[in-house]
C-alpha cells in the first residue's frame, strides 16, 4: 500500500485533470456544506419538525456532498488506461461521510463547548472525509496498480482534520449569527475547502503503475464510472433538498406568522393581509368569549384551549361558503363576508343561540358566554375601520351583553374615552407629544450603570401628562395600535443610541418592552432589522423585554421568535418574572438572556423570611442558568442592603438609585455619579 514493488519492468502512469470538472467538484462541496448549514440552523429553532429530523437531514446533505465531490473529482482525473467502479464499495463509501457529519453536527450543536471539543469534532469530521475518500479509491477498478506516498497520505488526513476543526470552530462560535448569510457562506467555503483539499492531496499521494510489457493508449481516459448516473442523481437530489428546505422554511414561517396554531384559523395578520387597503361593502363580526380566564383559572390552560377550539368548531360547522373565519386574539374570532349584513347577523344570532346550550368538554358540561359585535360598510369603508367599529362596541361600557349580537351604531359607540385615546395616540406619534425616559439599571456591588430601560411618556396638548398606566392598556386593547407605538419607541431608541455613541455617553444597553403577541410577528423582526441598519446601531446595544404572561399562551412560536432575535445578536429579557404561572420548563426552553424579578418579590423582604427565601431561590436558580438578573422596584436602603449581601450581585432597577430620566437628565445623573 505504501511501497512500490522491487521490479524493473514497471511503468509509472501520469494522470492529468479536467479543470472544469475540478472547479465543479469544489463548487459541489461548498454548496453541500451550505445546504447542510442551512438545514442545521433549523435545529436551533422550534418548528413543525423535531430537531433530530433537521440534524439527520443536514448530515445526509453533508455526506452526499462529500461523496459527490469525490466522484466528480475522480471523473476529473484522466489516465491513459480505462477505469471503472465497484458498485458495492461505491455505495458503502457514503456511510462514513454521513455518520461523521452526524456526530460532528451533534457535537457542534451542544450549548457548552470546551477547547477539547473542537479537536474531537475535527478528528471525527476529518476521518469521515478521509474514510469516504479511501473507500472510494478502493472501489476503483483498473488494470493499473497503485501505492500511496506515506507523507502525502498522512498530510491529506491531517488537512481534512485541521480544516474541519477550523470550520466547526467558526460554526460553533458563531452559531447565534448563523442567520447571517455571509457567516454561513464563509463556514461553507471552509468546509468545502476541507473536503476538496483532502481529496486532491490524497490524489497527489497515489501513484499508478503497470507491471510487465504494456501498450499505453495515445489518449487520456476520463475516469469512467458505471455509477455516473447515480453521482449526478445524488447531486440533483442534494439541490432538490436545498430547494425543498427553502420552500419548507417559507411555508413554516408563513404558518407561524399568519395562522393560529390552536384552531388552525388564519389570524389577524392574515385578515389584514387579505383585506389590505381593500374598500368593500362587506360585513365583519367579532365573537368574543366572555370570562375565558375564569375557565382557565378553574381548570387550567389546556381546558381553556379546548373551550376556544369548541367555539371555533361551532363557527366552522355553521358558516356559509362565502364567510371566512379568523382568530384575531386570545378570546376573539372574526367572521368576514362580502355578503349583505343581514346574512351575517342571522348567522351570528344562530351561533349565539346554539352557544347558550351546554358544551361537553372532558367530563364537564359548561355554558360559555359570548358577545358578538357586527358592523357593515355602506360607503366602502376599509376592513380595519370595520374592525375598529366592532372593538368600539365591545369596549363600550354600557353595552348590553345580554343581547349577544350588537350592531355598531355610530351615535352610541363612536366617541368614548378609550376610543379618544386610541385616536389621539396617532396624532401624538406624529406631533412629538410622546417622549422617552430612561430608568438606569445599576450593579448592586460595583454600582456601575449596566443599562437603562426605555419608557414612553405622553404630554397631551389638552390633558397634560397622561399616565402610562392609563393609556398603555387602552392602546394594547386596540389591536395593532400597540404595535405602531412599539415601532415608534424602537425607532426613537435607535436614534438616541446613535446620538449617545456619537457623544461618547456610557449606557451599555437599552431595554425595550415588547407587547404580547407582537414578539412572534414578522413585522417586528423587519422593524428591528431595518432600524438597526438605518441608524447604524449594533444589536448588542438592544435588549427586548417580554412578559411571562405574553408568551405562555403561545410558547412554541415565542421560542422560535426569540431564537431569531438572539441569532442577530439581540438580548432578550423575561420581564415581571413570577407574576404569571411561572414554569421552570419555560426558563429551560426559552433562549432568554435576562430575568427581571417583579417588584412584588422585593416589597416584603425586610419583614418576611418567606419573601426573602423566595427571592434568594429565584436568584440562585437564575444564576445557575447563566442568566443576567435584574431586580425591579428597589426603593429603600433595607431592600438594597439585602440584595447587596447576595454573592450573585444582581442588577438593581428602581427609585433607590434613580427615577426614569430624560436623555439630558440621564447624562447629567451619570456625570454626577
Amino acid at each position: 500500500m505504501f511501497s512500490i514493488p522491487d521490479s524493473q519492468g514497471i511503468t509509472i502512469l501520469h494522470g492529468d485533470y479536467s479543470v472544469p470538472l475540478v472547479v465543479l467538484s469544489v463548487f459541489i462541496a461548498c454548496c453541500a456544506s451550505y445546504a447542510a448549514l442551512l438545514m442545521n440552523q433549523r435545529i436551533q429553532e422550534n418548528g413543525f419538525f423535531p430537531k433530530a429530523f433537521w440534524l439527520l437531514l443536514s448530515s445526509v446533505a453533508m455526506g452526499l456532498g462529500i461523496w459527490s465531490m469525490h466522484f466528480i473529482g475522480m471523473s476529473a482525473f484522466m489516465l491513459p488506461i480505462p477505469m471503472r467502479n465497484d458498485l458495492f464499495l461505491t455505495i458503502i463509501s457514503i456511510l462514513p461521510a454521513i455518520i461523521a457529519s452526524y456526530v460532528a453536527f451533534s457535537f457542534a450543536n451542544k450549548s457548552h463547548q470546551t477547547l477539547l471539543s473542537y479537536p474531537i469534532i475535527g478528528i471525527i469530521m476529518g476521518l469521515g472525509i478521509a474514510s469516504m475518500h479511501y473507500i472510494g479509491m478502493a472501489a476503483m477498478k483498473t488494470e493499473a496498480k497503485y501505492f500511496y506516498k506515506p507523507g502525502l497520505f498522512i498530510l491529506s488526513i491531517f488537512i481534512a482534520i485541521v480544516v474541519s476543526m477550523v470550520a466547526m470552530f467558526v460554526f460553533s462560535t458563531l452559531q447565534k449569527y448563523m442567520g447571517n448569510r455571509l457567516i454561513k457562506i464563509i463556514t461553507a467555503i471552509l468546509l468545502g475547502i476541507a473536503i476538496s483539499s483532502m481529496h486532491y492531496t490524497g490524489m497527489s499521494a497515489v501513484v499508478f503503475y503497470l507491471e510487465g510489457p504494456i501498450k499505453v493508449a495515445d489518449h487520456m481516459h476520463i475516469f469512467h464510472m458505471d455509477l455516473s448516473v447515480i453521482v449526478l442523481a445524488s447531486v440533483g437530489i442534494l439541490f432538490i433538498i436545498i430547494g425543498l428546505t427553502g420552500v419548507l422554511e417559507r411555508f413554516v414561517d408563513y404558518r407561524l406568522n399568519y395562522y393560529d396554531a390552536l384552531t388552525l384559523f388564519p389570524n389577524q395578520r392574515q385578515l389584514e393581509k387579505d383585506t389590505n387597503n381593500l374598500k368593500t361593502t362587506g360585513s365583519l363580526a367579532i365573537l368574543q368569549i366572555q370570562d375565558l380566564e375564569k375557565w382557565i383559572n378553574q381548570y387550567g390552560y389546556v381546558f381553556g384551549d379546548k373551550v376556544i377550539k369548541a367555539i371555533g368548531e361551532v363557527l366552522e360547522n355553521n358558516k356559509l361558503l362565502s364567510f371566512k373565519i379568523y382568530r384575531i386574539e386570545g378570546n376573539r374570532f372574526a367572521v368576514y363576508t362580502f355578503d349583505r349584513s343581514d346574512k351575517l347577523k342571522g348567522l351570528m344570532e344562530s351561533i349565539s343561540s346554539s352557544l347558550k346550550k351546554p358544551i361537553e368538554i372532558d367530563d364537564y358540561s359548561i355554558v360559555v358566554d359570548t358577545v358578538c359585535a357586527i358592523s357593515s360598510s355602506k360607503n366602502k369603508e376599509s376592513v380595519l375601520e370595520l374592525l375598529s367599529n366592532n372593538l368600539a362596541v365591545l369596549h363600550y361600557p354600557s353595552s348590553n351583553y345580554d343581547q349577544n349580537v350588537i350592531e355598531f351604531d355610530p351615535k352610541i359607540h363612536t366617541y368614548n374615552v378609550d376610543r379618544q385615546i386610541v385616536e389621539d395616540i396617532d396624532k401624538a406619534m406624529v406631533n412629538d407629544e410622546l417622549f422617552l425616559v430612561y430608568q438606569p439599571k445599576v450593579q448592586s456591588h460595583s454600582k456601575k450603570v449596566s443599562g437603562v430601560e426605555a419608557l414612553v411618556r405622553w404630554r397631551h396638548p389638552e390633558k397634560g401628562l397622561v399616565s402610562p398606566g392609563m393609556f398603555i392598556p387602552i392602546v394594547e386593547a386596540a389591536g395593532d395600535k400597540i404595535f405602531d407605538l412599539t415601532d415608534w419607541i424602537f425607532e426613537h431608541v435607535c436614534q438616541q443610541i446613535s446620538r449617545w455613541i456619537q457623544d461618547e455617553v456610557e449606557f451599555e444597553q437599552v431595554s425595550i418592552n415588547i407587547p404580547g403577541s407582537y414578539i412572534t410577528s414578522s413585522r417586528l423582526y423587519e422593524v428591528i432589522t431595518s432600524n438597526l441598519e438605518r441608524y447604524k446601531v449594533d444589536s448588542r446595544y438592544i435588549e427586548l423585554e417580554i412578559t411571562e404572561t405574553s408568551v405562555v399562551h403561545d410558547i412554541k412560536h415565542a421560542i422560535t421568535a426569540i431564537n431569531k432575535f438572539r441569532e442577530i445578536g439581540l438580548s432578550v429579557a423575561l420581564d415581571d418574572f413570577g407574576t404569571g404561572l411561572s414554569s421552570l420548563s419555560y426558563l429551560k426552553r426559552m433562549p432568554i438572556s435576562t430575568i427581571k424579578i417583579d417588584k412584588s418579590f422585593v416589597d416584603g423582604i425586610s419583614n418576611s423570611e418567606k419573601d426573602s427565601a423566595v427571592l434568594k431561590s429565584i436568584i440562585t436558580l437564575s444564576n445557575s442558568l447563566n442568566l443576567k438578573i435584574v431586580i425591579e422596584g428597589v426603593e429603600t436602603e433595607e431592600q438594597y442592603n439585602f440584595i447587596y449581601s447576595m454573592e450573585e450581585a444582581p442588577l438593581i432597577q428602581g427609585y433607590y438609585f434613580s427615577r426614569p430620566l430624560t436623555s439630558e437628565e440621564f447624562i447629567k445623573w451619570a456625570i454626577e455619579r
